[in-house]
């Protein structure tokens, strides 16, 4: 007989039914069919004023101003931001970026991510809420389509009648206009990889190629969907910052709160009614911030993930505090500590530059200054030195070794650079190649470089050797390393 592992463990009697009989509906009722999933319900987002409304409109002409006014502001004779793929270079207005500066890429990515971090840890999701292309064209797309079908409760009902002429053509409307800014956008897109004037003139003139027609409804058709269609699905479902942002939330982070204690109860009540000779709270559960939130969201049930902190919901509630007479701010931007505690706003604002916020800001100010250090005084030619392919080393009259380099050199100015080539690190080195050439403006040139050094000077092996560039227009010295083999 085997003993009790577990000898002080309790025992609790399970009851088992031997009724294995299947459960059937009582007589006369049919059987109901249960969904494991919740259809999707359309959301028809409310217009609404107030000042985070004109903020995140603000937000809105600013970031299309930039994104569609850019790419036809001229530089000199070139495109200010293109983004030259074929010829690889970025050109960034004065400045042209080659791939080997790759580094810069690498500072801007490292800037945003700590910039994201920073403005999430002081206020969370100000992205979403008011930058995020998402967002910006869901709140263009919304606006069109107000103006095409009418507001929140006549699309409704709009939506929810028959066909009728009416609804076909403001429905075609609105579509056409979705259709032709999200084309808009794919072309704007794509010119800052083409040029936009040639871009534009090749589809006037038909000629455009196959991967610019690709690209440009690529993207148009994308902004079409997402904008016009998916909209708060984006956001809830395929974003992943809404998974993991609350990493980066504290007690101390600003976000849209709802004041519970203050408005609970809530209740329909009359504007006559005295508020302190009530049992009721200040919330009249008109529910105007579920009708106005992008996303369909109770914001009184607390916070969830698929808010975006637009703040939508604080400026309709603010209306309905002055309509009601009650101070404003049932709904607000503020930290949980502050709405337990009945912080005051400085109160509040000391407690959200904490240390972590203003460790992220010095991280972020000291990385931003030595990236434009570094671009201020970056040389304005850069060199790549490879050994020629075909000989590693060869034996030529008069007793010398001899090896062949070739040298890229890219003028990352606006202007042609003169170079002059010499070399060191072997004793009796020298360039048998005319070490002068000049580099036009913008452009790369490959030179070939023979080197020649006396074989009695020099034993078998690889020996290092430095080939130094030197700027006959500029002050700038580029040294590049490499070595020099003699063969056994």
């Amino acid at each position: 007989m085997t003993s009790d592992p577990t000898p002080d463990r309790k025992t609790i009697p399970i009851a088992v039914s031997s009724d294995t009989s299947p459960i059937t509906p009582p007589e006369g009722a049919s059987p109901e069919l249960i969904s494991l999933y919740e259809s999707h319900q359309k959301i028809y987002p409310r217009s609404v004023s107030g000042f985070f409304s004109r903020m995140r409109w603000a937000t809105v002409f600013l970031t299309q101003l930039v994104f569609y006014g850019l790419p036809w502001l001229d530089w000199g004779q070139r495109q200010a931001v293109l983004f030259d793929l074929g010829s690889r270079r970025f050109y960034i207005f004065n400045l042209v970026l080659y791939p080997q500066d790759f580094i810069y890429l690498t500072g801007l990515l490292v800037i945003s991510a700590l910039s994201l971090f920073l403005f999430t840890a002081v206020a969370g999701r100000l992205w979403c809420g008011y930058a995020c292309p998402q967002t910006v064209y869901t709140e263009i797309f919304l606006w069109i389509e107000k103006r095409t079908e009418g507001d929140r409760s006549a699309r409704m009902r709009r939506d929810a009648a028959g066909f009728s002429l009416d609804k076909l053509g403001r429905k075609t409307a609105k579509h056409a206009i979705w259709l032709a800014v999200g084309v808009w956008t794919g072309f704007t897109f794509v010119g800052y990889f083409t040029p936009i004037a040639e871009l534009a003139r090749e589809f006037l003139s038909m000629d455009v190629g196959p991967w610019e027609t690709f690209w440009v409804f690529f993207y148009g058709f994308a902004t079409y969907g997402n904008a016009g269609f998916m909209r708060e699905q984006v956001c809830k479902h395929m974003c992943p910052y809404a998974r993991f942002q609350s990493a980066m939330f504290d007690k101390d982070t600003l976000i849209v709160t709802y004041d519970a204690e203050r408005g609970e109860p809530r209740g329909a009540r009359s504007k006559k009614l005295d508020l302190s000779q009530s049992s009721l709270g200040a919330c009249v559960d008109c529910s105007l911030c579920v009708q106005v939130c992008p996303t369909g969201i109770d914001i009184r049930k607390g916070l969830q993930y698929e808010c975006i902190g637009c703040g939508a919901c604080a400026d309709v509630c603010d209306e309905v505090m002055d309509k009601m007479d009650y101070p404003r701010g049932l709904v607000k931007y503020s930290t949980e500590n502050a709405v337990n505690q009945h912080w005051t706003q400085s109160q509040t604002l000391r407690h959200v530059f904490r240390p972590r916020v203003l460790v992220y800001t010095l991280i972020l100010w000291t990385i931003i200054g030595l990236m434009f250090y570094s671009l201020a005084h970056r040389p304005p030619f850069k060199v790549d030195v490879e050994r020629d392919r075909t000989s590693l080393a060869r034996e030529v009259d008069g007793g010398l070794i001899e090896n062949v380099f070739r040298l890229q050199i890219m003028n990352a100015s606006e202007a042609p650079q003169r170079v002059h080539i010499q070399v060191d690190g072997l004793a009796g080195l020298k360039v048998v190649t005319d070490p002068d050439l000049v580099v036009d403006a913008a452009q790369s040139r490959w030179v070939v470089v023979r080197l020649q050094v006396p074989v009695e000077t020099i034993s078998p092996g690889s020996h290092p050797i430095h080939f130094e560039i030197d700027g006959q227009d500029s002050t700038a010295v580029v040294i590049e390393k490499s070595v020099f083999i003699v063969p056994r």
